[in-house]
């Protein structure tokens, strides 16, 4: 696990050339492995009710053992995946549309969204930190512990001025992003939180994406609050670096 997390991004287009372990694989093999992985979590989301029978949950448990067994490089994984991760950037930029189809509902609710999102952010920073001094973790992994609380490419730009390892940042964002998407739904209708605007801005703000795209299942309002959540939390933690 951790040769595939021991990437630097300077040696990042060298590694994409290492030849890999796998034998006899296309230049595509890595990209059409992802998308058969997220299309069986589609089939089985569509046939199951259980909060688990999340697609990039399930994409991720198929291809990280595979990923350890060929011992490759998330740098060579990267590049052969990236025609899919370039596409990351329009689809946030979509995230936008149910925004704009609910700004009148936000605008009215905006001291709530502006205090729950960079409230919940900070408290998040703040505990994370915390907790990488109280496990005494190096330097570099707890300002990567730092950064978990925005979405992946925000994470890889803190981490990486900040001196952290932006690798390990974007497995927390990763793995931060699909336990908050998996389980805190079920928690805020535990805590009985109804309101669609505040169940959005939590999946958003500590989910970022696949909150995000969780929320957008539950309406446009929860979507739309959701994308709010997350442009929140970029904002907070790009501030906050500056201080570390």
């Amino acid at each position: 696990m951790q040769n595939w997390l021991n990437w630097n991004w300077k040696t990042h287009h060298e590694a994409a050339h290492r030849i890999s372990p796998l034998p006899r694989r296309g230049p595509m093999t890595w990209l059409a492995l992802t998308l058969l992985a997220f299309a069986l979590g589609l089939l089985i989301q569509s046939r199951s009710r259980t909060p688990l029978a999340n697609p990039t949950l399930i994409a991720c448990l198929l291809l990280v053992p595979l990923l350890l067994l060929t011992h490759t490089t998330y740098a060579v994984y990267s590049a052969e995946t990236r025609p899919v991760s370039t596409l990351l950037t329009p689809a946030v930029v979509a995230l936008a549309v149910p925004l704009y189809r609910q700004r009148l509902l936000i605008r009215r609710a905006w001291k709530a969204v502006l205090l729950g999102g960079v409230s919940g952010t900070l408290v998040s920073v703040g505990l994370n930190t915390l907790g990488g001094l109280l496990l005494a973790a190096p330097r570099p992994v707890r300002l990567a512990l730092s950064t978990d609380s925005v979405t992946s490419p925000v994470a890889y730009a803190i981490s990486a001025r900040l001196g952290g390892a932006p690798s390990l940042a974007a497995a927390f964002v990763i793995i931060v992003g699909l336990i908050g998407a998996v389980l805190l739904p079920g928690l805020l209708v535990r805590l009985g939180v109804r309101s669609r605007t505040a169940r959005g801005l939590a999946l958003g703000a500590v989910a970022h994406g696949i909150g995000t795209a969780r929320a957008r299942q539950e309406g446009d309002l929860s979507g739309a609050a959701a994308s709010v959540g997350m442009c929140l939390g970029a904002l907070v933690v790009t501030l906050v670096s500056a201080w570390l």
